[in-house]
């Protein structure tokens, strides 16, 4: 049996944690600011875990991980 692939594009988004779970970047901070309000763009910074109905998809993602 041949190994498994990591996908490329997920391991560039996702980081394993030792608990078993899985950080990503937050979404809708790249383009379009100017119309979106301080307090939002404040609050999209930083890293969030991966929600729970989503770990099983990043992990066949991420075999290794």
């Amino acid at each position: 049996m041949p190994k498994m692939k990591t996908k490329r594009g997920a391991a560039k988004r996702f980081t394993a944690r030792p608990g078993g779970g899985f950080k990503r970047g937050q979404a809708f901070k790249r383009h379009i600011l100017t119309k979106k309000t301080t307090k939002n763009k404040r609050q999209l910074r930083g890293t969030v875990q991966v929600h729970e109905t989503n770990l099983k998809s990043v992990r066949d993602m991420l075999p290794y991980a």
